[in-house]
């Protein structure tokens, strides 16, 4: 099988780093992932509101994909949104995700957000979030996990940022 090189943001280093496209054949994601996170990412399901265990998480750390763990969003910009599903008004970067038209429910077009290494669906982005971005990313706590910043990374970060 042919590999290809991707470019994504890695939040640790703040740098861009090429990685290598997660590409499986859905017998092998069914082997990875249990059915309810198979049935999210990769059938482009949804999980019922007010039921994911990142709903209503605070900490401080960065969201990763549950499929291919590659970072997709910062802690710091997790809202309270009021949907039922974890909210976010920016993505870690655009190198990260992507997104695209979903038309699948008829007379309400939305927008899919999809992981740029392994394609997995996380959710959906709206244009009714915050002042910041005027964005809300609507994900299912399926499709991602927690990493908790050491308080030294938390600490370097905060200085390249101010650099």
């Amino acid at each position: 099988m042919l590999k290809k090189t991707i470019q994504v943001f890695d939040p640790k280093s703040t740098t861009v780093v090429n990685t290598t496209k997660v590409i499986k054949t859905n017998e092998e994601w069914k082997k990875e992932l249990d059915e309810e996170t198979y049935r999210i990412t990769r059938e482009k399901g949804t999980e019922s509101p007010w039921t994911g265990k990142y709903t209503d998480f605070e900490g401080k750390g960065w969201f990763y994909c549950s499929s291919c763990k590659l970072y997709l969003f910062d802690a710091n910009t997790k809202y309270h949104s009021g949907c039922g599903w974890p909210s976010f008004y920016d993505v870690i970067s655009n190198k990260n995700v992507y997104t695209k038209e979903d038309n699948s429910i008829k007379g309400r077009p939305r927008v899919e957000v999809l992981c740029k290494q392994c394609d997995a669906h996380l959710g959906h982005v709206f244009k009714d979030g915050p002042k910041q971005t005027g964005l809300r990313y609507c994900i299912n706590s399926k499709c991602i996990d927690f990493e908790e910043k050491e308080e030294q990374e938390e600490e370097e970060i905060e200085k390249e940022e101010k650099n």
